[in-house]
């Protein structure tokens, strides 16, 4: 019986509304994200200007920490296979590591986004975001707000509640609740992407499409809400996936439910045909909120498309795999095709992310224990080595601030040797070069896959690789073979950014060269499937 149908009643008797019974402890992580959030906004109501960059920055990675680290105990000490919230959240096995990748993930772009550098030539004094956001760019209000050393703190909040929305996301149990994670996560991805220090209109530009796109793909996935409820009467996966079972409702609100829920969940994911927002955003967005959105956020748009096809449309899967072996192949051509004709590193690693994104769509297309695991796997994995690339673009600069334009990195390999050869192993491990994180990635997924029997798709997967290699390799010649310029860019690393870039190389190094322990962690975590 549904809560609903428990209170009417209660209601009808005129008494006393049943409190709802949440378990505090099973969904500790995202509350305490959450409770940091909101610390952060009294944090910038309360405490002076010159000491709320020192309260903001200690409180998040606290936070962040303190999450991880109890998400840790619920999957160890715990049969972690429980619904909580009355039903509407999962705690299980996937989703506690889904959520834990988040977690690590974001403590890592948190050192980008913490970064207020130095003082040298294209420096970061400041950061990376914009000293006063409701300044026009280039107006006399903005000139002042820079001149006076002002920074800007609010992002840190802004950043907390995209990561307790992220959370949500792929441990929503009904689609009302993951629509909320879906909103909680967005919108402020939506300021942060406008609130860049430098190039501020081209950041306004990717804050509006990303807004404009976002309320577009958001209006599809209510609208598949809304004819899944006409189908099943309720909005839980569970109760969806019984009745489609069942075979006891209109065919038609089903199929068209279901393909206007994918639509939302694709863009998410920036999945072809609905990736055209992605290049735009990352190339205006401030660099550190890119690493994030490439890392923590496709982390949580897989996480939320693994539940939603392996919960609620399981039973449909021989309708649903069809489309997806369309989007897949599609994600991954389109990707990597296209990243060859792009100029721009930023672009180029959007390009990249959306290939990837289809080769992680393989894992889904498997409907198995090995692609879950697979997938959760490379998700580990290409957050790392994105965070890490990232970190590197955002130390290259010039005069006009980062150095985007793959010209200015010719001749990188001669200035700064460590920096080109670091940035050199992040892109093979884009590639899938053995002895990375993305060549074990590749294998898990493709291996999956092939189990699964959807070889041709694998086959498209390789060649796309392959394709794949020519522009990360164009890359690395750029920087090593030719002669860099007399007024190339200088290499600024702040100790926080060093530091993210450290730690995205030796978890690029180690899940290429030892990764059986995380992939037995990812393994172990799907003998608790999703709880229904």
């Amino acid at each position: 019986m549904s809560p609903t149908s428990q209170l009417s009643p209660v209601l009808a008797q005129g008494g006393d509304i049943p409190a709802p019974h949440i378990e505090y402890g099973q969904i500790g992580p995202l509350l305490l994200v959450l409770g940091i959030a909101v610390a952060g906004v009294l944090v910038e109501a309360f405490v002076g200007r010159t000491w709320r960059y020192a309260v903001q920055v200690p409180v998040a990675f606290l936070g962040l920490a303190g999450a991880f680290v109890w998400t840790v105990l619920l999957g160890w000490r715990d049969d972690p296979h429980h619904v909580a919230a009355q039903g509407a959240l999962g705690v299980d096995g996937p989703t506690l590591f889904i959520q834990g990748t988040i977690l690590i993930l974001a403590l890592v772009s948190l050192l980008l986004i913490a970064e207020r550098g130095n003082g040298r030539s294209g420096g970061l004094v400041g950061g990376h975001f914009a000293a006063q956001a409701s300044a026009l760019p280039g107006s006399e209000a903005e000139q002042r707000s820079t001149a006076a050393g002002i920074t800007q703190t609010e992002v840190f909040p802004l950043m907390m509640f995209a990561v307790g929305g992220m959370m949500m996301f792929p441990a929503a149990n009904d689609l009302l609740t993951m629509f909320v994670a879906l909103e909680v996560m967005s919108l402020p991805l939506y300021l942060l992407c406008g609130l860049a220090r430098r190039r501020r209109l081209l950041s306004q530009e990717a804050a509006v499409k990303y807004f404009l796109l976002g309320a577009f793909s958001s209006a599809f996935f209510l609208y598949g809400t809304a004819l899944l409820y006409g189908y099943a009467g309720s909005v839980r996966l569970s109760d969806i996936s019984a009745q489609v079972s069942k075979d006891a409702g209109s065919e038609t609100l089903l199929l068209a439910g279901v393909a206007l829920l994918s639509v939302g969940l694709l863009f998410k994911l920036g999945g072809v045909p609905f990736h055209m927002w992605k290049p735009d955003v990352y190339q205006g967005a401030p660099t550190p909120i890119t690493a994030l959105m490439a890392s923590c956020t496709v982390v949580a748009a897989f996480g939320g498309i693994l539940r939603v096809y392996y919960v609620g449309f399981e039973t449909l899967k021989w309708d649903w795999r069809p489309y997806m072996w369309g989007v897949a192949i599609l994600t991954m051509v389109v990707g990597a095709i296209i990243a060859i004709t792009q100029s721009d590193i930023k672009r180029m690693l959007a390009y990249s992310s959306i290939a990837h994104a289809g080769f992680l769509l393989m894992g889904v297309v498997a409907t198995s224990r090995d692609g879950l695991s697979s997938t959760m796997f490379y998700l580990v994995a290409y957050g790392f080595t994105s965070i890490g690339a990232f970190a590197v673009v955002t130390m290259v600069r010039d005069a006009g601030g980062e150095a985007g334009h793959l010209s200015r990195w010719a001749g990188l390999g001669k200035r700064s040797p460590v920096v080109a050869g670091v940035f050199s192993f992040f892109l093979l491990a884009f590639a899938g070069i053995p002895l990375t994180s993305g060549f074990t990635g590749k294998f898990a997924v493709f291996k999956a896959a092939v189990e699964g029997g959807a070889t041709p798709l694998v086959v498209v997967g390789v060649i796309s690789s392959a394709v794949a290699a020519f522009f990360y390799v164009k890359v690395i010649v750029v920087m090593f073979f030719s002669e860099p310029e007399a007024d190339g860019p200088v290499v600024v690393a702040g100790p926080a950014t060093a530091a993210a870039v450290a730690l995205g190389a030796t978890a690029t190094v180690v899940l290429g060269v030892i990764p059986q322990p995380v992939l037995d962690l990812a393994g172990h975590a799907t003998t608790h499937m999703f709880v229904r």
